[in-house]
């Protein structure tokens, strides 16, 4: 389809918000770049406009999320838990089970038309997870893939101990992303202890805080793992 290329992305930092208003959010953009795609199909290519992409990066408030193929058995809590663990439940329209979002845990949510980039999801996901793999890099953390599975995961070769530090689940529709990834930077991991983390039972879940025995400042996180997605993605500011 020919259409006016835009790699420009606009970068938000939305600090600490809850899950429902971010979610509403990234629908809102999500909403209006699908419409604008579908008003530049009927209008001469001089005469369409570009589609705008998103780089969304925030922390949540303790909430458990159920993407389409998951079980609500996954979550082991009940109304009564989650209010005990100050915690919400959502089932929500990306892809994936279960996960757990919380502070501590830096969640990026891409709002792209990859229209302007690629049309491919595996390799949208792939480049997704290459910018935490090398992001971990920077910090000397060797991580990596495990055949089958999503996300990022440290001892992936060996796997004598093989743990999860960043989940991905994603939607898109006429190639337009969103939802995203969750990279566990200083989260309190025991709340993955209420749930079967993207219904993966016999495998753990860590933190870089935990992996490094000391805090990391999420500033600097944030920022490498912003270059990386930019450089991997070839976008523009």
């Amino acid at each position: 389809m020919n259409q006016v290329i835009n790699k420009k992305v606009k970068f938000l930092d939305l600090g600490s918000k809850d899950y429902k208003e971010t979610w509403d959010f990234q629908e809102e953009i999500f909403a209006k770049t699908i419409a604008l795609k579908i008003a530049n199909r009927n209008a001469p290519l001089e005469m369409q406009q570009a589609t705008d992409n998103y780089l969304l990066f925030v922390e949540h408030p303790h909430v458990y999320t159920l993407g389409k193929s998951g079980e609500e058995s996954h979550l082991l809590l009940d109304e009564n838990g989650l209010v005990e663990k100050q915690a919400k439940f959502y089932k929500i329209n990306r892809g994936g089970d279960i996960t757990y979002h919380g502070p501590g845990q830096l969640v990026g949510y891409p709002i792209l038309d990859l229209d302007n980039f690629f049309t491919d999801i595996h390799k949208y996901l792939r480049l997704l997870e290459e910018a935490i793999i090398l992001t971990l890099a920077d910090y000397g953390i060797e991580a990596g893939r495990i055949e089958g599975l999503t996300g990022v995961w440290i001892d992936h070769i060996a796997q004598q101990n093989p743990r999860k530090i960043c989940a991905l689940g994603v939607k898109s529709s006429r190639w337009v992303t969103m939802h995203g990834f969750a990279f566990n930077v200083n989260a309190n991991i025991n709340y993955f202890n209420n749930i079967v983390p993207c219904g993966i039972s016999d495998k753990a879940v860590t933190s870089l805080h935990l992996e490094l025995g000391r805090s990391v400042d999420e500033s600097e996180i944030k920022e490498k793992v912003k270059n990386h997605i930019f450089d991997l993605f070839e976008m523009e500011t």
